[in-house]
């Protein structure tokens, strides 16, 4: 077709032939040169072209003047004997096809406006497919979802070549529909199943764009209702799964389950690692199904295990789960590098919530107590203004480990030898900690020598603690008196009289 030049003229020929199209079946021939616009290179006339076609197979579905049906071959249709109406509808739902297929692959070009506009459309085509369906009922209150079509946006968003995170944020807003959200964990399912298929080597642009989306599904607390679906329904049945909320849980769980299966890269272990205690583990159907991924996790040291143990530890607390190296392999995690790691903070919040409970055995408890002891002596001021409160707080907590710091009966207390014995924290907190440079670690460790019957100490504003917060503290301090420089006190200039110093510069 001859177009005119710019998005303006492209935006005349369009029209004119949309309106051709629509006003009599003898033009549907102009079908071809709109579709042809879906392949220009210039954005503005693509989004002229997406914007026509949207108008015209939205007309054409509402009009009901598409085939409805099993389509068939296009080729068997043209030299068949059936009337020119069928004839026509298989045609235009031939160049539909086609139409959707372009718009699905739009949602990976460069431009982020045509991707959103391809993404739009194709929204718009769901629902009103949705309305007014393109298959055949197989019984009398079926329900139908224009499922193909769906999982062709679906796929498109999880690009293994183009990261889709933008696109995926405009998508956020359609998974508020209880139909779109449950649609969309069933699709990622066959997408995540399809793609790693393909690959043996799956793109990490790929994984990444998959956990965006699943992360973004959340479940409702509540049943579903009419008026919540994207696709409008009259009222909805019992017998369809998608108005049921338990339906949903079984495939969210079938959605993070199929793809925690797979072998994801680091990086993508940490991500779930972070919200699986608060945005996975409570919204499945059975919880304890995750123990596989979690211990695999937390066998992979550093931490990703430190993440996993807290999935384990809700498992364990609310599910029953028996997993008697929890506590072992928290131990192992300290190392005078968990002073220094990213998640630090989360690290000893997890801790504080792992060493609450006044069940556990007191030799368990008095091992953290000593080993965080002896990892003090290494640790920088603002750890250690963190981990002495932590200590303190175990003692308070499970007196019989105050033998750590007060044996009147010698080292045969809580059964254990002197070589490794409570020795520990009398030796380091008092010997070492409280002749620290810093005066507040040494105020900080100088409470081991008091009572501790004082109710705990709050840990949490001093889990983000950083050397460059202490800095910015210590000048802000104004004392009354001036700060020393020197160790001794200068007496004079030049010293006290008789100095060697000063007898050097005595003028003669």
């Amino acid at each position: 077709m001859e177009r005119e030049p710019g998005a303006a003229g492209a935006r005349r020929a369009l029209g004119r032939r949309l309106e051709a199209v629509l006003a009599s079946r003898s033009e549907a021939n102009a079908v071809f040169d709109i579709l042809a616009v879906l392949q220009s290179e210039d954005h503005e006339e693509i989004q002229e072209a997406v914007r026509t076609c949207s108008r015209l197979f939205g007309a054409l579905l509402e009009r009901g003047e598409l085939f409805v049906g099993q389509l068939p071959s296009e080729e068997m249709v043209m030299i068949g004997s059936r009337g020119a109406m069928r004839k026509y509808k298989v045609w235009m739902r031939h160049r539909y096809h086609s139409c959707c297929s372009r718009l699905g692959e739009l949602l990976g070009h460069p431009s982020f406006q045509v991707k959103e506009l391809a993404l739009g459309t194709l929204m718009k085509f769901v629902q009103l497919e949705g309305v007014h369906p393109l298959e055949k009922p197989k019984w009398e209150g079926n329900y139908l979802f224009p499922q193909d079509l769906f999982k062709l946006v679906v796929g498109g968003l999880l690009s293994p070549e183009e990261d889709q995170s933008l696109l995926l944020s405009q998508f956020r807003e359609y998974l508020d529909h209880d139909d779109i959200r449950y649609h969309t964990m069933r699709a990622a399912v066959d997408t995540v199943a399809r793609i790693t298929g393909q690959h043996l080597e799956v793109p990490l642009t790929f994984w990444n764009n998959a956990f965006t989306l699943l992360s973004a599904v959340s479940l409702p607390r509540r049943e579903p209702t009419a008026s919540s679906f994207y696709v409008k329904r009259s009222e909805l049945s019992d017998t369809w799964k998608v108005a049921h909320l338990k339906e949903h849980r079984k495939a969210f769980q079938a959605m993070w389950l199929n793809f925690l299966k797979h072998k994801l890269p680091l990086s993508l272990y940490k991500k779930v690692l972070v919200i699986v205690h608060d945005a996975i583990l409570p919204q499945l159907a059975q919880p304890r199904l995750m123990i596989d991924f979690l211990t695999r996790a937390c066998d992979l040291g550093g931490a990703l295990s430190l993440l996993a143990l807290n999935g384990l530890f809700i498992l364990i607390h609310k599910h029953n789960l028996e997993y008697p190296d929890f506590y072992r392999k928290l131990y192992g995690l300290l190392d005078p590098s968990v002073f220094h790691v990213k998640y630090r903070a989360r690290f000893f919040h997890l801790a504080d919530l792992f060493l609450s409970s006044s069940h556990l055995p007191a030799y368990l408890v008095a091992a953290f107590a000593k080993r965080l002891a002896r990892l003090a002596l290494t640790a920088p001021p603002e750890a250690l203004l963190m981990v002495l409160p932590f200590i303190c707080n175990l003692l308070c907590r499970h007196p019989a480990c105050r033998v750590l710091v007060h044996r009147p009966h010698g080292p045969g207390e809580l059964g254990l030898s002197e070589a490794g014995s409570g020795c520990s924290l009398t030796a380091l907190l008092p010997q070492a900690l409280q002749r620290h440079y810093h005066p507040e670690v040494s105020k900080a460790a100088s409470v081991i020598n008091q009572a501790l019957s004082v109710p705990e100490v709050s840990i949490a504003p001093l889990l983000e603690l950083t050397a460059y917060e202490i800095f910015e503290r210590d000048l802000k301090k104004k004392g009354r008196e001036p700060v020393p420089l020197e160790y001794l006190p200068a007496q004079g200039l030049l010293g006290r009289p008789g100095d060697i110093c000063a007898q050097h510069f005595t003028l003669s």
